[in-house]
């Protein structure tokens, strides 16, 4: 029953990651997303990413994370989305800048609609 439970419980995460990366691209002009259903892989990869590629990245930038007091790690952020953006079809990225405040926004959606894609789940 836990386990079951535990799928719907990221299914509902997946779901509403989708949400968060389709409202954020309609905020803004230089980031695009062809569907919805694009959209919840957009928000799988980068919790895949986020997973997997981002925590070799901040130990491998350590000295530069600490003499930036932890600005460095949106630098961090921006370069996954810009990776998913060449992963994922139909998910484009206009630069840096666009994926830097795509990961800006994209952070205070998710916490808005309580998504932990990626991180440590809330119980």
């Amino acid at each position: 029953m836990s386990k079951s439970r535990d799928v719907v419980n990221i299914l509902i995460q997946l779901v509403l990651g989708g949400v968060a990366v389709l409202l954020t691209q309609y905020l803004l002009p230089g980031v695009v997303v062809t569907s919805f259903l694009t959209a919840i892989v957009v928000a799988a990869m980068i919790a895949l990413l986020n997973i997997t590629v981002k925590p070799i990245l901040i130990f491998l930038t350590i000295p530069i994370t600490v003499l930036t007091l932890g600005l460095f790690l949106l630098v961090i952020n921006a370069l996954l989305i810009l990776l998913a953006a060449e992963i994922v079809p139909g998910f484009s990225v206009n630069g840096f800048w666009w994926a830097l405040l795509f990961g800006l926004i994209l952070g205070l959606i998710n916490s808005f609609l309580g998504v932990s894609l990626g991180g440590n789940p809330r119980h």
